[in-house]
């Protein structure tokens, strides 16, 4: 892979671009200098625009006609190099509830998918969105196969990961979740509540376990009342918790986004783009788990009942979106989509900034905040935002 010298650009660094040099060697950063001398580098020429760290995407069921839940290692594949094209360098593979024979097929494509040659983002692992969900609240989940708590299962499912499930998502309210929570953590998985009509203290209690996220918050949740702040008013309290946030205008209003943002502040909003299969490709119908849905607009809906079923966003426009809803710059807002999920999986000191000893993983911006280029240290890719989907 040799070494890379990044030159002629603004680098996202402490929050704010700096004129700067990054020097890679074998997709490490091992220098960031005002000038770097490395006449052996293979030079890029950043041409004054802007570098900034890969985006992380922690919640998403698949892209580019790949669905997470069936798909097999080629097609991790695809849905990897389709998230670099779009500035995603590292990504969870979210299995929605499924069956157990299912769900450890998904994890059996994942360990196939790490043996192989890689020309895209990093998939960093699984994320487990139920089966200990809310029936009430259960969105596009498949009612028929939540469950209760069973620990076991879990278990099971990390040994076969081989420790990589990082993340799920559990409702409070469901009996025992609550007290195993620290259960979920001593696996090492970092548990998010969600999908769930959990009152206020059932909400409390679970982030006093050790719960530090919340998933794609205002959706698949009770609401909030004056009277009765339910799980929605416990996260946007709590200054522990991360808030997952879907910027697609569809899952949250802008004023409800700047709310969150408002209230949890910058350092405490992750950005996620929930996206289903259809990400990428035309209106039309999909699937999503067990799930038929159909894409009107760039809406997904299941084809059942109209319930909204994820979304065709992606973490470039998820930056766009942010910065229209909000009208704040860049640099205030580059932390959602990078170091803040990086913290939140414990990842932060391999990924979600630019600093040395860290994956140099980096998204070109052009002048308009789009992506315009994702370098990922896979055999060092070089990805243009407007790579088509049959050149992935």
């Amino acid at each position: 892979m040799g070494r890379q010298l990044f030159y002629n650009g603004r680098v996202y660094r402490d929050h704010r671009f700096e004129t700067l040099c990054v020097l890679s060697e074998n997709g490490v950063i091992i220098e960031i200098g005002e000038w770097i001398s490395a006449p052996e580098a293979e030079r890029i020429d950043l041409k004054g625009r802007r570098l900034v760290p890969g985006f992380l995407d922690i919640h998403t069921h698949g892209a580019a006609g790949v669905d997470v839940n069936s798909a097999d290692p080629d097609g991790y594949e695809k849905i990897s190099r389709f998230m670099a094209s779009q500035g995603t360098t590292g990504w969870l593979g979210s299995v929605l509830t499924d069956t157990r024979e299912q769900t450890l097929t998904c994890i059996e494509a994942y360990k196939q998918w790490k043996g192989m040659e890689h020309k895209g983002a990093a998939m960093m692992g699984i994320h487990l969105e139920g089966p200990f969900l809310s029936p009430e609240y259960k969105g596009a989940m498949p009612e028929h196969l939540l469950q209760s708590k069973n620990i076991p299962l879990i278990e099971e499912y990390q040994k076969a990961a081989q420790g990589e499930i990082r993340y799920i998502t559990v409702s409070p309210e469901v009996d025992g979740m609550v007290e195993d929570i620290p259960k979920l953590k001593a696996l090492g998985i970092q548990v998010a509540i969600g999908h769930s009509g959990a009152d206020y203290d059932t909400a409390r209690a679970a982030v006093a376990n050790g719960a530090m996220a919340s998933t794609h918050t205002g959706n698949a949740m009770k609401l909030l009342h004056q009277h009765f702040p339910a799980i929605w008013g416990a996260v946007l309290e709590d200054d522990r918790v991360y808030c997952e946030v879907i910027c697609d205008g569809r899952h949250l209003h802008p004023g409800t986004v700047r709310l969150i943002l408002k209230t949890k502040g910058l350092e405490r909003v992750v950005a996620v783009t929930d996206s289903i299969m259809a990400a990428g490709l035309p209106d039309g119908e999909y699937r999503l788990g067990v799930n038929e849905v159909v894409v009107i607009d760039g809406d997904a809906k299941l084809k059942e009942n109209g319930t909204r079923a994820g979304s065709t966003l992606t973490s470039g426009k998820a930056l766009k979106n942010l910065i229209a809803f909000t009208g704040r710059p860049a640099e205030e807002l580059i932390p959602l989509l990078t170091e803040n999920p990086a913290k939140l999986l414990g990842m932060d000191g391999q990924r979600g900034f630019i600093r040395q000893g860290l994956f140099a993983d980096f998204v070109v911006l052009d002048e308009n905040d789009g992506v315009e280029e994702t370098y990922v240290p896979v055999s060092y890719t070089h990805l243009r935002a407007h790579e088509t989907l049959a050149n992935l």
